[in-house]
């Protein structure tokens, strides 16, 4: 009796394990790592293969119990995916792709489009490593994107599958990071500058703009800074939002000492070409290997503005800061001279989002046809190669759009799912040339469901702002270029009565933001005239006028099916789908959550079958 038992309990572990038919990703090691959650519990590292568009997590926890990782957005963890994973006291393993019904309730997908390659557990952690594709064709799988990720992550004490608000956490995450800092050359000299504020005694207001201003570090010959980083002093709460560095024009008469950068005295708020900037949940950021900032030269800055922006918001006393940014300079010089271009809604002082929006979208407009004009000189090419988005806690997505003889060339950059907390520099998957001629258009998309009064645009971070920070080269003299509508126009399209741009801003505040006015006055700041501002490294200014082309949508790319999948028909596109490849050698069928209890129950009728043949 159970010699001809054994066969059929083989057949149903055979039926039991689906093949998936993902590709594998990345092997170890993984390159890039996070801790999840309070106290370092989770650890996370993950990797991508960029041509096969898979990517491979490994999750780490400190528990006995069942472990879980995923995907979900900005609003709720309903919807969300969760490939959930664990070993029962046995050694069997299970593994499932899944998704949350409600906030604590888990169905398995109709399509397991997650490949395990490695489920195991000690008597401290489990630890799960599988794959997947960046896109699947299962509608409750999120995409793996460009943007900022919103990664989940949950885990049990023990193997009973279920959330619990304590054991669940998200993390914002830039999962597709292009350059690892480990790929790029370390000079074989360097050296150390910091660029700081000392002692500075924090107003006790929610807003403060610190300004100084500094030399950058003095060489004899041609050097580059190829490396920054925040140097940050830790508080009980995180009170510094960000630290920009302004090269300043030679020419500039520099006051001393450490002023309000907005107040009362302007000369504080000279200076207007970032060249280096931080933001909360930013890192350090090292340069290509082919590009730096030139220092020591007859056209290069001599001195910078670093500007603190503070967010002291429980209006703590008594509270001193020795902030800024460590440089990191060599005389091994790069190919290129970088420069930042600042683009984006010029922030003073027209821009406005209405209350109660769902969304509102604002625009900064830049044309480029100038630049030669104002620069002194021909301008080449610029090659965009990393950017930074800023916007303040309404802001939900960005984008910068090109245009060349008013034809959309392309998207430069976008985060469609922005995060306020993790602002850093990130690396373009491949650099973008921009001619002389060309436009730039800057979306920002808001939400102020929870306000009931205007936000205009300003330094405090319950304003707003709708920047685009470009990284190119070769460097030009062109610091900034942004935009703004005219605001008389849309006060009129409002029904608002107003003959310059000071009552057009106040008439703004007479409107009953009704959801079909905060349409319309989207509407308006698109099709007003909008006024284009370009300023140099040495405070020049031009103004041009242009209008805002449309934009027209990136399409979805083919998703992955995985064998056995179902492919939702929005998928169905000319492009179409990627049918699912067949299984590689040397990948492990595992079995999902509800075969193995149905297993459970089979191992016990055999079991008892067995001991009853006895």
């Amino acid at each position: 009796m159970t010699c001809a038992l054994l066969p059929k309990l083989l057949l149903l572990l055979t039926l039991a394990a689906p093949a998936t038919g993902i590709p594998h990703g990345p092997t170890s090691p993984l390159r890039y790592s996070r801790f999840l959650g309070p106290s370092n519990v989770m650890y996370l590292r993950w990797d991508f293969d960029i041509q096969t568009e898979v990517i491979t997590f490994d999750l780490q926890v400190r528990t006995t119990g069942w472990v879980g990782l995923g995907v979900t957005n900005r609003y709720t963890n309903v919807g969300a995916d969760l490939v959930v994973g664990g070993v029962l006291p046995d050694g069997t393993v299970y593994f499932s792709d899944q998704h949350l019904v409600d906030d604590d309730t888990l169905k398995e997908d109709g399509s397991q489009d997650a490949e395990l390659q490695l489920l195991k557990e000690d008597a401290v952690y489990t630890t799960m490593r599988f794959s997947r594709p960046f896109r699947t064709c299962d509608s409750h799988d999120g995409d793996i994107t460009s943007d900022t990720i919103r990664v989940l992550a949950a885990y049990g004490l023990d193997d009973t599958v279920k959330l619990e608000r304590e054991r669940t956490f998200v993390k914002s995450i830039f999962l597709l990071q292009i350059i690892h800092p480990d790929d790029l050359d370390a000079p074989a000299i360097s050296y150390i500058h910091d660029l700081e504020i000392t002692d500075f005694l924090i107003p006790e207001d929610d807003t403060t703009y610190a300004c100084t201003f500094l030399p950058l570090p003095i060489v004899k010959e041609k050097h580059h800074i190829y490396k920054f980083e925040p140097k940050l002093i830790y508080h009980n709460e995180t009170m510094v939002h960000h630290i920009l560095v302004y090269a300043c024009g030679n020419a500039s008469a520099l006051p001393t000492g450490i002023s309000d950068c907005y107040g009362a005295d302007p000369a504080f708020s000279l200076c207007s070409q970032v060249i280096m900037g931080w933001a909360v949940g930013g890192t350090s950021y090292q340069f290509p290997d082919d590009v730096g900032i030139s220092i020591g030269t007859p056209l290069d800055p001599q001195w910078i503005r670093l500007e603190i922006h503070y967010s002291n918001f429980h209006n703590l006393p008594g509270i001193y800061d020795s902030s800024g940014i460590r440089v990191y300079f060599t005389p091994i010089l790069r190919k290129y001279d970088m420069g930042v271009l600042q683009l984006g809604f010029f922030t003073f002082p027209i821009h406005f989002i209405p209350p109660g929006a769902e969304s509102f979208t604002s625009y900064g407009l830049c044309m480029t046809e100038q630049f030669d004009e104002i620069n002194g000189v021909p301008v080449p090419d610029i090659q965009v190669y990393g950017y930074l988005l800023h916007t303040h806690l309404a802001g939900r997505s960005l984008q910068a759009v090109q245009y060349r003889k008013g034809k959309q060339v392309g998207i430069i950059c976008k985060d469609d799912a922005y995060d306020f907390n993790l602002q850093e520099t990130r690396d373009l998957k491949e650099r973008i040339t921009i001619k002389m001629g060309d436009e730039l258009l800057v979306e920002c998309h808001y939400q102020t469901l929870d306000r009931t009064t205007l936000t205009f645009g300003g330094p405090s971070t319950i304003n707003e702002m709708c920047l685009i920070f470009l990284f190119y080269y070769p460097r030009n003299n062109i610091s900034s270029c942004m935009g703004y509508p005219d605001i008389i126009h849309v006060a009129h399209e409002l029904g608002e009565e107003a003959s310059d741009s000071m009552e057009g801003m106040m008439a703004m505040n007479n409107v009953d933001w009704t959801p079909e006015n905060i349409k319309k006055a989207e509407k308006a700041c698109k099709m007003a005239d909008q006024v284009v501002i370009i300023k140099t490294i040495d405070e020049l200014v031009k103004n041009q006028t242009g209008h805002i082309p449309d934009i027209i949508p990136t399409p979805r790319g083919p998703c992955l099916e995985s064998t056995g999948g179902k492919v939702e028909p929005g998928d169905k596109t000319p492009a179409g789908y990627r049918a699912a490849p067949l299984v590689q050698s040397g990948s492990s069928p595992t079995v999902p959550l509800t075969i193995l209890l149905l297993l459970q129950g089979v191992f016990s009728w055999l079991l008892d079958s067995l001991q009853g043949a006895v």
